[in-house]
């Protein structure tokens, strides 16, 4: 059974993770052959204020406050 952990910096709405785990799990059926309805995956949303880019916080870079880079 495939476990696919997907984190992101931010939010996801439910119409995109459906979107984004229909397409996952076609994946793994069409190229590993493992069925769809055996694959796990999980949406780690993190807050972009406990997300780094190099030294720049992500919540920051989108404040205007630092650039990444």
């Amino acid at each position: 059974m495939p476990y696919v952990n997907v984190k992101v910096a931010g939010e996801l709405t439910m119409d995109q993770k459906r979107e984004i785990a229909k397409d996952i799990s076609q994946t793994l059926e069409k190229n590993a052959k493992k069925p769809k309805a055996s694959c796990y995956i999980v949406f780690e949303e993190i807050p972009r204020s406990n997300w780094a880019k190099g030294e720049a916080i992500l919540d920051d870079v989108d404040k205007g406050l630092t650039s990444v880079g």
